[in-house]
């Protein structure tokens, strides 16, 4: 009897964890699966936000089967901690693959942990499987850029070495955009071994909810506000000075709110700071569940989207595509000539300002509050670039795509 070859993607979060590559593998695996895929996830038992959760070691959920390994629970608030959740999944994952993995099944392996496309590198190559590489981030370069700690010299180099072992033995690399391909482009990896496919966000799901309707403006004390909001991880990639003294500026406008909803590496340092300069203008809320997700991106007039620009072509904000799919103007605090700069120039959907310009940024934000005609027609042409670009739908018919390709190059036998 034939076995049916299996899909394996490898993260380190899934199902029910909401953060921002967990809810991408979720949605993608559920669709498949749904599609008559055989679907497998190899994850933790953590979340995201809460390191000691217990989940369980396996289930089946949807129709995909989810395999949770064992890792140490230390969490994302010492480097050396992330370390060593890193270092164990590693350690729980290579004889997970080894017993799971067969010849001929695809192996996707994301980027939670960093470099976890070695371990899967080294596992396809044992059991004559394939291998794709679904590249969220490019590490060690993001780790160089933020300055971290051990991150340059030798370590550095020998890391993105071993890492470039693992795309070029790839059969294929899924990145986000055009910046990221040329960056594996330069690392040596072969331009039909790149296959760009952005992230999403699911525009049968994600609509516009009338404020009137939207009963968070109620709950947070936002009915007669403008919002200018921020909906996702407020990690090191990103930069808020230019948000916090632009915030400032406008504290004289009682009828402008700022509003962070979410969490991560710097949303401690942003609160801080936001008590220090005295701004009661600015709004903190937790990441909200999957299904208020449209109520919590609604309750922005319009978003605000910011990137350090030596993180270009490394990583791509996924908070982007859910801005759009609410149909809100879109503010990008980063490189003028990057990604999502781009794509706002070329839909007419919002404005760049480059990271220190508060003022420009003040004034952008004045423009909208004031405009309510430019602000809709930069609101309309953000959904109509999701539905023409970046819709969930989209997403997985080019996974559909990319998978069957693969398994149609197979170089062995059923």
């Amino acid at each position: 009897m034939t076995i049916p070859h299996k899909t394996i993607f490898l993260n380190r979060f899934f199902y029910p964890d909401y953060s921002a590559t967990s809810q991408m593998l979720t949605e993608l695996a559920f669709d498949l699966a749904a599609q008559g895929e055989t679907l497998h996830v190899v994850t933790s038992r953590q979340c995201y936000e809460n390191p000691s959760a217990r989940l369980p070691s396996q289930e089946e959920i949807n129709g995909v089967t989810i395999h949770r390994i064992w890792t140490s629970r230390f969490g994302r608030r010492f480097l050396w901690g992330r370390a060593m959740d890193y270092l164990t999944f590693y350690l729980s994952l290579a004889p997970t693959l080894l017993r799971l993995v067969n010849k001929g099944d695809l192996v996707v392996a994301m980027t939670d942990p960093p470099m976890i496309s070695l371990v899967a590198a080294w596992v396809v190559r044992i059991k004559k499987a394939l291998l794709i590489n679904w590249i969220q981030d490019l590490f060690p370069e993001v780790a160089q850029a933020l300055e971290m700690r051990g991150m340059h010299g030798l370590p550095a180099k020998w890391l993105r070495q071993w890492r470039n072992r693992s795309l070029i033995a790839a059969n294929i690399n899924v990145v986000l955009g055009h910046g990221m391909a040329r960056k594996l482009h330069a690392e040596g990896v072969a331009s039909n071994q790149i296959s760009i496919i952005h992230n999403w966000s699911d525009g049968t799901k994600i609509n516009a909810v009338p404020p009137a309707a939207n009963p968070l403006r109620q709950e947070w004390g936002l009915v007669d506000r403008f919002v200018v909001g921020y909906s996702g991880n407020m990690g090191r990639a990103h930069e808020f000075e230019t948000l916090l003294a632009a915030a400032q500026l406008l504290k004289t406008q009682p009828k402008i709110s700022f509003l962070f909803i979410g969490g991560g590496a710097k949303r401690q340092t942003v609160l801080n700071e936001t008590k220090r300069l005295g701004l009661d203008n600015i709004h903190f809320q937790p990441y909200q569940p999957t299904e208020r997700l449209a109520e919590s991106l609604s309750v922005a007039d319009v978003h605000w989207i910011s990137l350090l620009p030596a993180m270009e072509g490394l990583i791509v904000p996924s908070k982007f595509y859910g801005s759009a799919a609410v149909g809100r103007p879109i503010l990008f605090v980063g490189d003028p000539a990057g990604e999502i700069a781009s794509l706002l120039q070329q839909f007419q959907c919002g404005y760049s300002i480059m990271p220190g310009d508060a003022q420009q940024l003040a004034e952008r934000i004045a423009q909208l509050a004031t405009d309510d005609a430019l602000r809709q027609q930069m609101g309309a042409q953000a959904r109509h670039m999701l539905e023409e670009r970046f819709d969930r739908s989209l997403a997985v018919q080019a996974w559909q795509t990319v998978l069957q390709e693969q398994r149609n190059r197979m170089p062995f036998g059923q």
